[in-house]
């Protein structure tokens, strides 16, 4: 029966091994790539394509529809109105 340091040994002689089969065969497969990406004219565009925006994660600003004339803050409408809108017509605060 073998030991454990004799186990730790070989375990690092196979990640040595694991890291050099790794680095030859991403070369071969980076080689393959820039020759198809050559030999059709290819862009970074046609091999990855813009992800679509679903319409939940546009995560874009919105515009406020609301300004406090005093303190000159401002308000989306969405989320929780502010103290300053609470209870009150909000036609006044209209931008």
């Amino acid at each position: 029966m073998t030991s454990y340091k004799e186990l730790l040994q070989q375990r690092e002689q196979l990640e040595q091994k694991i890291q050099e089969a790794r680095k030859s065969e991403l070369a071969d497969a980076v080689a393959k790539v820039r020759a198809l990406v050559a030999e059709y004219g290819l862009s970074a565009e046609d091999v990855f394509p813009p992800a679509k925006a679903s319409r939940g994660s546009q995560g874009g600003k919105v515009a406020p529809k609301y300004r406090n004339p005093e303190t000159g803050q401002t308000w989306t409408g969405r989320g929780k109105a502010p103290k300053w809108i609470e209870n009150q017509n909000r036609e006044q605060f209209a931008i």
